[in-house]
């Protein structure tokens, strides 16, 4: 197991520089000046050079890449050029919004798409079965900011019971917080409880077929017990890797339901900046959601060597 982890974990640390070397010579290396890009091509010279002087466009590139990576790792990311702040603390402030989305989101998803799934694959071909498949049809083809309108709606404007958008702040009380957070999560976990149900569904009636499960059968067990004790730990390897990439998805693609609920998260955050030009925040933020996917596959493989030691002793 260490060297499983040991192995993983270099693979780790080579996968988060290539990715910040991708990105850092996407932003400041190719062809065009990253100052005039910020302040329109129609900027004084002057304002040119003290911009290029702040972003230390003045040093070499390699230079420039290692003050980079060292301020990731120190936590300092620079200043804002737009709102004059620390993008450490922009992002601290957009996260303790998007992430408890993306957790609640995952978690609706898991608890709606992995049942029904579940439930499908025990009734193979019969009407439940069905059911479950018009379900994963109608969750794939609705937009989520459809959805998420639709919910406004019926939910805050006709009923009164969620709040139509804004966020109150954790300040305000976890009870308001989670209110307004309720309603973008559900928007959000639709299309991927669609998704799980659809691959669980799947991997199950693989898995199903199995001898193992047959054997099982064979010796009597109830078929809830079979299905549930037997065919799910077998079958979860897809699930588990679906919901690894959602989680990601749902990190760095909230940005039209951050919109359309006026969440101030990062999603929304990343729209701002590359509207108002502002690089440093942009180049922070891709690197904070490229590091997020790699990390949450990194997590993924090890849940996987925990789920089939197998996996763990081919690797």
């Amino acid at each position: 197991m260490l060297s499983f982890l040991a192995r993983r974990c270099v693979a780790l640390v080579a996968t988060l520089l290539g990715a910040a070397l991708v990105i850092f010579i996407a932003l400041e290396v190719l062809p065009g000046d990253p100052a005039a890009v910020t302040l329109g091509l129609n900027a004084a010279p002057e304002a040119l050079a003290a911009l290029r002087l702040e972003m230390g466009l003045d040093k070499p590139a390699p230079v420039r890449f290692l003050a980079w990576i060292s301020g990731l790792l120190t936590g300092d990311l620079g200043l804002s050029y737009t709102y004059r702040v620390p993008v450490a603390q922009l992002i601290g402030e957009r996260m303790a919004v998007t992430l408890p989305l993306a957790l609640a989101a995952i978690m609706l998803a898991t608890s709606i798409g992995v049942p029904l799934g579940l439930l499908a694959a025990a009734n193979h071909n019969r009407p439940t079965d069905a059911a479950v498949m018009v379900f994963a049809q109608l969750g794939l083809a609705v937009p989520n900011f459809w959805f998420g309108l639709l919910l406004v709606l019926l939910f805050a404007i006709g009923l009164g019971w969620f709040p139509a958008g804004g966020f109150p702040g954790w300040q305000a009380g976890p009870a308001a917080a989670v209110k307004a957070l309720l309603l973008p999560a559900f928007a959000l976990a639709l299309p991927q409880a669609a998704i799980l149900a659809r691959v669980t569904r799947s991997s199950m009636l693989d898995t199903l077929q199995e001898d193992f499960v047959r054997t099982a059968r064979a010796k009597g067990l109830a078929e809830p017990v079979t299905v549930v004790r037997h065919a799910l730990r077998n079958a979860l390897i897809p699930v588990v890797t679906i919901m690894g990439l959602q989680f990601s998805v749902l990190i760095a693609g909230a940005i039209i339901i951050e919109n359309v609920f006026a969440l101030p998260g990062l999603g929304r955050l990343v729209f701002q900046s590359i509207t108002q030009h502002d690089l440093i925040v942009v180049k922070d933020l891709v690197m904070l959601f490229a590091g997020l996917a790699i990390l949450v596959n990194f997590a993924v493989e090890l849940v996987y060597g925990l789920i089939d030691p197998r996996l763990r002793e081919a690797s």
